[in-house]
């Protein structure tokens, strides 16, 4: 037997039900909870759980794999896995129309539906032929894996099917309680409890008891903090605006970034020394390092120093006008 179910068919005294081999394949725990006494179907993740593969025209095999596969309310969720591939064949194509035929994995229990025994199986529902056909629901105790196509007139004496565009992929992941759920086919479901995390194939999300939301959040834009300028100096140099830092994350590291531009009277002869704050910089904003920076000014570039004090001092080169300009600079805070 290769599909095989755990917590189903009681061990008797003759060794038929769940073997402890049947116990140690199936997964085992608590998994995804969607309410109080539901769990989340699935496929456990772990290489390509259930893939599908050719066999011929009309065949397809259902390779190994573990799942978990939700009952009614108070009816519990079934541990069920594959342990070997499984052959499954499709109906030849309607004359006239095509259909959408689902592959699933069912658990069947005697305590709760008709089928009068217990025991777990891959199954292939057949659709209903349609010039527009829909893919059959999926009721009872069942897990649906794929979708597939079959075009009108399919058979093995016309070609079957072409696999490469038939079958669309419906497995959806599930995984321990706290853990990470894996992305699926889907991403339209909603989350159980706040603190859940899933990933969007394209990073984090965390459920928020309403919606799920990119984690971590986004950083929201730092304020830009005017300064206030040594004597002589003017904001607005070159006409970039007005003077004026802030600080923001980079790749985890902290940064101090300016924006505007300043200005004097006196060609080549910025006043103060060349020191531009009336007074040193906040201590959260002073890099831990000496920083010099490169910059544009009038008539060449020059250099400003960034000092472990907080304070920020131009490097007059001979040539310069009137001007200099922050905008652009970015330097690391940290060591």
């Amino acid at each position: 037997m290769t599909v095989r179910s755990g917590w189903l068919v009681t061990r008797s005294e003759c060794g038929a039900g769940q073997s402890r081999e049947d116990t140690r394949l199936v997964p085992v725990g608590t998994m995804t909870p969607t309410g109080e006494m539901t769990t989340r179907g699935g496929v456990i993740p772990g290489g390509d759980p259930f893939a599908l593969a050719r066999v011929s025209d009309m065949q397809a095999a259902i390779g190994v794999g573990r799942a978990i596969i939700q009952g009614r309310a108070g009816q519990g969720a079934y541990p069920v896995a594959v342990t070997a591939p499984e052959v499954l064949a499709f109906a030849d194509g309607d004359y006239q129309h095509p259909r959408i035929d689902a592959v699933v994995i069912r658990v069947l229990d005697a305590q709760y539906d008709a089928a009068g025994f217990d025991g777990a199986r891959l199954e292939v529902i057949q659709g209903t032929a349609s010039a527009h056909p829909v893919a059959p629901v999926v009721a009872g105790t069942a897990e649906l894996l794929y979708e597939v196509t079959i075009p009108a007139g399919a058979s093995q004496w016309t070609g079957g099917l072409d696999w490469a565009t038939a079958v669309t992929d419906r497995r959806r992941t599930t995984a321990s309680v706290g853990g990470i759920n894996p992305p699926g086919w889907s991403d339209s479901w909603s989350g159980a409890y706040v603190g859940q995390y899933r990933d969007s194939a394209g990073g984090l999300e965390r459920w928020d008891g309403s919606a799920w939301t990119p984690y971590p959040s986004p950083e929201a834009p730092a304020a830009w903090v005017p300064v206030a300028l040594a004597e002589g100096y003017n904001n607005d140099g070159n006409n970039a605006g007005p003077l004026r830092y802030r600080r923001i994350t980079i790749a985890g590291v902290p940064h101090m970034q300016w924006r505007g531009g300043i200005s004097w009277t006196k060609k080549g002869d910025p006043p103060n020394d060349g020191v531009v704050l009336a007074k040193p910089l906040p201590e959260g904003f002073q890099p831990k390092r000496y920083s010099p920076v490169p910059a544009a000014a009038g008539g060449v570039p020059m250099k400003i120093d960034f000092t472990t004090a907080g304070q920020v001092r131009l490097i007059i080169p001979e040539g310069v006008t009137t001007w200099a300009a922050f905008t652009g600079i970015t330097y690391p805070l940290d060591k």
